[in-house]
C-alpha cells in the first residue's frame, strides 16, 4: 500500500499546511519548557546522539504557529527532541518511516557526512521529503549541522542527529524552522530554486539524498549539489499562496535589500545573524545599493532588529558567540497594509557598495556572494504575532 504523502505537523497526527517555530536563545529561556532544564547529559536522542553538555548553555524552549492556529503560542518540552513537539513530529514521520524520498542540504555539516562549504555555495539549510507521487513538504532550518540524515536506515556517523545531541552547540542561540506542504508542481519549483541557489548536498551520501518518485522530480534532484552560473533572482508562487524567492550566488547584492525590491520596495524589519564580519547596517528609504543589478527595482528601507520580546522578556537578536544571540533569519514588513512574514536562509552581511581599491569592500563580500531561499507568507494573524516577537531596538542607519 502506498505511503501517504508526508506533511508538516502541529503534533502527532495533526497535519497542517505550514508550521513555523522560533527557538529561543539560552539567555532568554534556557533549557526546555517542561521543567526549565534539559534532559540528563548522556540521555539518548530520538534521532541519534546523546544529550550534550554545552558549557555556554542552551535552549530548546520555543513558540510556534501553524496554518490551523496562526497566533504564536509557547510550546512544551524540548523542540526537535520529542515525538510530540511540532518539529520533532514533522521530522520523525520521514526519519522513522522507510519508503519516503528526501534531500537534505546544509553548508555546515562539519565533515559529518560532508565538509563545510563556503562561497560561492549557497548559505542554505533544510530538507525536502516526498512520496512516490511527488507530494511532500519543505523544511527550512537555520541550524548548522541539523538535520544531517533523513532516515534511521542511514544514521549519521560520528555525531548526533537530534537537537541538543550535536557536537556543534547550534541551540545556544535562537533559531527558526519553517515547514510547508508541497504539491508535485510545488516540489519541482522548490527543487529548481534550490539549484538556482547552489545549495550544498551530495547524492553520494544516502543519509542526505534518497532520490525517487516521478522521473522529472528525480532529474531535478540530480541537478543539485552543483554550482549554478545563474544571475537571475527568481520568484515563484506556490499552491499555498506562499511566494518563494531564490537568490543565486552570482547575483552579488545585499540579500535583504534584494528581497525588499522583489516585493515592490516593501519596508522590512529583519532579525538575522547580524555581526562581524561585514555587517550591513540599517538602510533608509530611497537608498539603492552600489552593489546592485538591472531589473531588481529599488528596495525600501531595511531595519536590522537587535532586540525582541516575548511576554515581557527581552530577546537578543544580534548574531554572535554568546547566549543572548540569534541565528534565525526572519523578515517582516513594517507596512501594516502588507502583512508579509519572510523566512530566509541569509544574513545581512556583505557590502552595500564597493569601496576603494584595497578597502576590502567588494560586491561579492560575505552573503552578497552566496545563494539562498526566502519564503514569503502573507498572513495578518501570524504577522501580528511576529511583529510583537520582533518588537524592540534596531541597528542604526549606516
Amino acid at each position: 500500500m502506498p505511503l501517504p504523502p508526508p506533511t508538516p505537523l502541529a503534533g502527532p497526527g495533526q497535519p497542517v499546511t505550514w508550521m513555523f517555530a522560533f527557538k529561543f536563545n539560552a539567555a532568554s529561556f534556557p533549557g526546555c519548557s517542561s521543567n526549565g532544564v534539559p534532559p540528563p547529559i548522556g540521555t539518548p536522542g530520538i534521532f541519534g546522539g546523546t544529550v550534550a553538555a554545552y558549557p555556554n548553555g542552551h535552549s530548546q524552549q520555543y513558540v510556534f504557529a501553524t496554518s490551523a492556529s496562526r497566533t504564536l503560542v509557547k510550546g512544551t518540552g524540548c523542540l526537535g527532541a520529542t515525538l510530540s513537539d511540532p518539529l520533532g513530529a514533522t521530522f520523525a514521520q520521514v526519519y522513522n518511516t522507510p519508503g519516503y524520498f528526501y534531500v537534505v542540504w546544509n553548508d555546515q555539516f562539519y565533515n559529518n557526512p560532508t565538509p563545510t562549504v563556503f562561497a560561492p555555495w549557497g548559505h542554505s539549510k533544510g530538507m525536502l521529503a516526498w512520496s512516490e507521487d511527488g507530494i511532500g513538504f519543505i523544511l527550512q532550518v537555520s541550524t548548522p549541522s541539523w538535520p544531517a540524515s533523513g532516515s534511521k536506515a542511514h544514521p549519521r556517523l560520528n555525531d548526533g542527529n537530534t537537537l541538543g545531541c550535536i557536537e556543534d552547540d547550534d541551540i545556544e542561540v535562537s533559531q527558526h524552522f519553517f515547514a510547508l506542504q508541497l504539491t508535485k508542481a510545488d516540489l519541482a519549483l522548490v527543487l529548481s530554486a534550490l539549484a538556482n541557489s547552489s545549495v550544498w548536498t551530495s547524492a553520494a551520501q544516502p543519509s542526505i539524498v534518497n532520490n525517487g518518485g516521478p522521473p522529472d522530480i528525480q532529474s531535478l534532484v540530480n541537478s543539485l549539489g552543483k554550482l549554478s552560473s545563474s544571475t537571475a533572482c527568481t520568484v515563484s508562487t506556490l499552491s499555498s499562496g506562499v511566494q518563494l524567492i531564490s537568490k543565486p550566488s552570482s547575483l552579488q547584492v545585499p540579500p535583504w535589500q534584494m528581497v525588499s525590491a522583489k516585493l515592490g520596495a516593501v519596508p522590512l524589519r529583519v532579525a538575522c545573524w547580524w555581526t562581524d564580519p561585514d555587517p550591513i547596517a540599517s538602510t533608509p528609504a530611497g537608498l539603492v545599493p552600489g552593489c546592485w543589478a538591472p531589473g531588481l527595482g529599488s528596495p525600501g528601507p531595511v531595519a536590522i532588529a537587535t532586540t525582541g520580546d516575548w511576554n515581557g522578556t527581552s530577546i537578543g537578536l544580534q548574531g554572535g558567540e554568546s547566549p543572548d544571540c540569534n541565528h534565525a533569519k526572519i523578515g517582516l514588513s513594517t507596512d501594516p497594509t502588507q502583512t508579509l512574514c519572510i523566512f530566509g536562509d541569509m544574513n545581512q552581511q556583505g557590502a552595500l557598495s564597493p569601496g576603494a581599491p584595497g578597502s576590502g569592500l567588494t560586491c561579492d563580500l560575505s552573503q552578497n556572494g552566496r545563494g539562498g531561499l526566502f519564503y514569503v507568507v502573507n498572513d495578518p494573524i501570524l504577522y501580528k504575532s511576529l511583529t510583537l516577537l520582533l518588537a524592540g531596538n534596531s541597528a542604526p542607519l549606516g
